[in-house]
């Protein structure tokens, strides 16, 4: 781990982001020595750091220390945290404050290789996403609506097909996965939800809509209902750590065969080597 640069796993008491949940962060897959997809985790850092009004680290600063921790750490899993950094108590930031960066590194996740050919079973979550379009889109550190939902999932661990959680808005809509983005296919053209009031919009979601309009297929980005989803021809969720999953089973609907999802999937391997 790196704090500022310097290895070590301390920060100050006073830090805005064990505070407040003040700063955002970033979640990256590392292969041979390689941070996958670095630019399009850094334009989206400097974005999210631009809308809570964080001044983003320089980012040949961060391609510095990302190597150091590359170096110990060829194969897995990094996440960049950027606080607002340490300053007086209070709600108010001050103007002069310096962000703090955090680099943290995980062994990648064993998880069934099927998952990624066959398909996941997912759920639908009880807790619902509330609507803030101020953070819409915004991986910042208050992520406790996914805590909890992800805490709700942990009490089926007992169903070892059972791999991530669906949330829905106040109003019904599908939003995301607990920590994933979430598309349907239906008649050959994708949808993903509308994250104009609530959501984290990842890089591999991103990532996707670029690979859809570069291939002509119809790419619609709307609010989609349980119901929608449920009679979708396909389902399935991205991240930057796990890629593209199929989603096999929801609620009492099962999919079989997934074709345009392991397109996608192969497409979006190709442009990683």
């Amino acid at each position: 781990m790196l704090v500022n640069g310097i290895p070590g796993s301390s920060i100050s008491i006073r830090d805005r982001g064990l505070l407040y949940g003040d700063g955002v962060f970033r979640t990256l897959r590392a292969a041979q020595g390689k941070a996958l997809h670095w630019p399009l985790h850094y334009l989206k850092l400097k974005h999210d750091c631009t809308a809570l009004g964080i001044s983003c680290p320089d980012e040949a600063l961060l391609c510095a220390e990302l190597d150091q921790v590359l170096l110990q750490h060829p194969d897995g899993v990094v996440k960049l945290i950027v606080t607002r950094g340490a300053g007086a108590r209070g709600y108010t930031p001050s103007v002069d404050i310096l962000p703090t960066r955090i680099w943290d590194f995980s062994p990648l996740p064993d998880y069934p290789p099927e998952w990624a050919t066959q398909g996941i079973k997912a759920r639908i979550c009880s807790l619902r996403l509330p609507a803030q379009p101020r953070l819409a889109c915004v991986k910042h550190l208050n992520r406790l609506e996914n805590v909890l939902a992800a805490a709700e999932l942990d009490a089926q661990s007992h169903d070892s097909r059972l791999a991530e959680g669906l949330l829905l808005d106040a109003g019904g809509h599908l939003i995301e996965g607990i920590r994933s983005n979430l598309f349907l296919v239906s008649q050959g053209r994708l949808a993903t939800p509308d994250l104009s009031r609530c959501g984290v919009a990842g890089i591999q979601r991103g990532r996707v809509m670029a690979w859809a309009l570069q291939h002509g297929i119809t790419l619609q980005v709307r609010d989609i209902g349980l119901e929608e989803a449920l009679q979708a021809d396909e389902l399935f969720i991205v991240n930057s750590v796990i890629g593209l999953w199929p989603i096999r089973e929801l609620e009492q609907r099962q999919w079989s065969s997934f074709p345009v999802a392991m397109r996608i999937r192969l497409g979006l391997e190709q442009q990683d080597v």
